[in-house]
Formats: C-alpha cells, structure tokens, sequence
C-alpha cells in the first residue's frame, strides 16, 4: 500500500537515536518532514543532511520536525549524526517498513548492477498527520530551501 497526498498517515514507531522511539502519535501537533535518503556518510546524503541542518533553527520556529531515514544500523546513524552535527534525528529503517509505507524503495543500477535502493525523497506531514506534499527523485540542490517554502505557506 502506497499513500497518496491528503491521506492520513497510518501511525508508526521506529527506533532512532539518541535511543529515541518516533511514534507519529506523539508528533501530533507539529509539522513532519521526513526524508528518506540512500546512505550514510556519502556526498549527497551528508550535503542533503548538512542543508537541513543549515535551516534547522527555521524549520523549529514554523513548528517543524525533521526526520532523516535510511536502511543503515542506528550505530551507523550515530556516527554520521555526531560528525556531522545533525540537530535532528536519524531514523533506522532496517526491516525497510517506512521505505515500503512511503514507496521509496526503487530498483537502481550502480556499475552494471540492479539492485533495490532508496530513491531520494522527502514528504512533509501536517499537523495533524496527513500527508501533505511529496518530493520524489530529489536533486539535492535548492531542495531544503523549496521544504522550507512549503512548510511555512
């Protein structure tokens, strides 16, 4: 099952650091941005990561959390969090059940080879757990700043 914009996000718990449990009930309230991105520690991710981060004060002061999430092990997100100072969570999605709830899992190739990845993308949640807007192939440059945009109008 896919969700499509203006549904009601079914509500979910996943592990994340600093040994936080995320539960989409207890963020009832706030604005949600929760991007989904291939891996740690590599260029686009660490530049898409270190973009919100960038903006981070924004996103707080328009009533926004900001989620990243990957396949990689939370000891993994720890690691890329603390080197690159991320002010937000890092979510591990290891079982990929946010990857299918979202429908990001595409089929890629890298070096001849296919193999299922991420595909780089980023939704924003209302207030009051819907589903409001989606990015999907995201480019990381300029992204952030077009999810600001969104999440303040």
């Amino acid at each position: 099952m896919s969700l499509t914009l203006n549904q009601t996000v079914p509500n979910f718990t996943a592990a994340a650091t600093s040994n936080q449990q995320v539960a989409l009930t207890a963020l009832q309230g706030k604005k949600l941005v929760l991007y989904f991105y291939p891996k740690d520690s590599t260029p686009g991710c660490t530049t898409q990561g270190g973009n919100f981060r960038d903006l981070y004060n924004e996103f707080q002061a328009a009533n926004t959390e900001i989620f990243g999430i990957s396949r990689d092990s939370l000891k993994s997100h720890e690691k890329f969090k603390a080197k690159q100072s991320y002010p937000f969570e890092l979510i591990s999605d290891e079982d990929e059940a946010l990857c299918q709830l979202f429908d990001v899992l595409k089929l890629k190739k890298l070096f001849g080879k296919e193999y299922m990845g991420i595909e780089r993308s980023t939704f924003l949640i209302d207030e009051t757990g819907k589903l409001v807007k989606e990015w999907r192939k995201v480019k990381v440059a300029g992204h952030v700043q077009a999810v600001l945009a969104a999440v303040k109008s």
